[in-house]
């Protein structure tokens, strides 16, 4: 099995495939791999679109690599291979971004990225640090994970779903912001899993024997 962390220059992806290659070492999961190429996301058993920064800046770099958007949609929406994105990869499963100015997103997990408000004014944006989960419904790459269990964010937009459905943990930051959404074969998370600790490493590993 084949897991492919897409590389579309966004950040560091240092912690994230040690992260992914432990727990694929630990669980016999296969090969991971860290790539831009498509022809590498076309052979693919599992992807992961990591991404940093500001959802514009992650967009145009996904649609700069020739044939990577491509590669993505047979591998995802044709061939229904499993995908996680995380942080600004799990935003960009949106229709559409507002950072900035309007951008499209992938458009796989109908939604809109806005900005977070805090009820409370005096809650600090961006929502940085550790918050705990409250799982929604389950899911086979939540097993494990409940209410109460820590993760790590570091963002300043959230993901608005559409179809309440799609959204299956949030944590509370002055309203409830979500935390995990998915769809079919598609989950993304906001949090960091890598930096997550006992709680990320559990995602990684059900996402890695997720068979949906």
């Amino acid at each position: 099995m084949l897991t492919v962390l897409v590389d579309i220059g966004s950040g560091n992806l240092h912690s994230a495939e040690k992260a992914f290659r432990r727990m694929a070492a630990e669980t016999g999961r296969g090969e991971v791999i860290v790539s831009a190429r498509p022809e590498d996301v076309d052979r693919a058993d599992r992807i992961v679109l990591p991404g940093d920064g500001a959802f514009p800046a992650c967009r145009a770099a996904l649609g700069m690599r020739a044939g990577l958007h491509e590669a993505l949609e047979q591998a995802v929406r044709v061939r229904a291979r499993p995908f996680l994105g995380i942080c600004v990869g799990m935003q960009l499963l949106a229709t559409e971004g507002t950072e900035f100015a309007p951008t499209p997103g992938l458009g796989w997990i109908p939604g809109r990225v806005e900005p977070i408000r805090p009820a409370d004014p005096a809650m600090k944006v961006p929502h940085m640090g550790w918050n705990d989960l409250a799982v929604d419904r389950p899911h086979p790459v939540l097993a494990g994970i409940a209410t109460g269990d820590h993760a790590y964010f570091v963002h300043s937009f959230q993901f608005r779903a559409d179809d309440p459905a799609d959204r299956l943990a949030h944590v509370d930051y002055g309203a409830p912001v979500a935390a995990v959404v998915g769809r079919a074969t598609m989950v993304g998370t906001q949090f960091h899993p890598e930096k997550s600790q006992a709680t990320g490493l559990r995602l990684i590993a059900n996402f890695l024997g997720w068979r949906p």
